[in-house]
């Protein structure tokens, strides 16, 4: 039972009640890119843009992404659920909706948001619905949360374009949620750039070998 409930999105009255304001500090300074940790309107560069993505664990999330050119700063919080500023054990119990998510600010003159979309697709299975590989739960599903309706487009393509050769190779239909961002909670300071901080630590992701284009 636990193993499904798990697995199912709690509503809004099924859901923890969470807390007004995040409780914890995060370190300014990211610990692989030049770049503050929390970013706003205040501190990123003019013409960057802001993208976010779900695909399972963010350990090993947010490191594919720092590591492509023109991407200027990442974190990992939490997306799409119902409670306010949740812990990551309350996120993990299942009982808030939120997935694990990457934010990610990026230079578009250097990387385009399809490049970042492109990387999504292709370093996860996006066909897993609420898991990703060993790890079981909500948190773990494939999402894509856009800022814009290029955005959208741009997802909405791309995830046409890697059905077909997905489902050819046995894969079965994207189960990934493709929505406009949901507010952002970032997760607390320890699960921040971790495999940074371990490099031994749990990573869950590797290529499909689906490339584009397929």
């Amino acid at each position: 039972m636990l193993f499904h409930r798990k697995q199912e999105m709690p509503t809004p009255e099924q859901s923890l009640p969470g807390r007004a304001e995040r409780w914890f500090s995060i370190a300014d300074k990211h610990l692989v890119l030049d770049a503050p940790v929390v970013t706003d309107e205040s501190n990123i560069p003019d013409g960057f843009e802001v993208a976010m993505f779900g695909l399972g664990c963010f350990w090993g999330a947010e490191e594919i992404f720092w590591q492509l050119p023109g991407v200027w700063s990442t974190s990992v919080g939490y997306a799409g659920g119902h409670t306010p500023h949740p812990s990551y054990d309350e996120v993990c119990s299942g009982r808030t909706g939120h997935t694990e998510a990457v934010r990610v600010v990026y230079d578009p003159t250097v990387v385009s948001y399809a490049d970042l979309v492109i990387a999504f697709f292709e370093f996860h299975d996006p066909t897993q619905g609420m898991r990703q590989g060993n790890d079981i739960g909500t948190q773990y599903r494939s999402a894509i949360y856009t800022s814009s309706p290029e955005q959208e487009e741009t997802a909405r393509k791309l995830k046409d374009a890697y059905e077909p050769e997905l489902v050819r190779r046995g894969y079965g239909p994207i189960t990934t949620e493709i929505v406009p961002a949901p507010t952002y909670y970032y997760a607390e300071d320890y699960h921040q750039q971790y495999l940074a901080k371990n490099p031994n630590g749990y990573r869950c992701h590797s290529n499909t070998g689906v490339k584009f284009p397929a």
